[in-house]
């Protein structure tokens, strides 16, 4: 049986021209932010671990430590983000994020 599929490949198989646009959309941010790959990835983790976005978190732990990011700051990108969330966004991203990072 097949793992069920995500958003993304959903997106692309229904709306090709719309997944089209988004990652074009994503591309040009990540081209004109204006950082790094690791310290954009980083930044996004933040972002998403105060999201509560597991998925995501894990998805882009593996996209920075391609990018050279250590687990430590893989974790500290996680962490950071209590600062302004508390604790509910991030429980359930920091495992997630750690795992991720020792699995890619």
């Amino acid at each position: 049986m097949a793992p069920p599929k995500n958003f993304f490949q959903i997106l692309s198989e229904e709306t090709p021209a719309i997944s089209k646009g988004f990652f074009d959309f994503v591309g040009a941010i990540q081209k004109e932010a204006g950082l790094d790959e690791k310290t954009f990835q980083l930044v996004y983790i933040g972002i998403q671990a105060a999201n509560g976005s597991v998925g995501s978190v894990s998805a882009h732990a593996g996209m920075a430590k391609a990018a050279g990011a250590t687990r430590e700051e893989v974790r500290g990108a996680v962490i950071v983000s209590m600062m302004t969330t508390g604790v509910n966004g991030v429980a359930a991203c920091l495992a997630a994020a750690l795992e991720a990072y020792d699995n890619a």
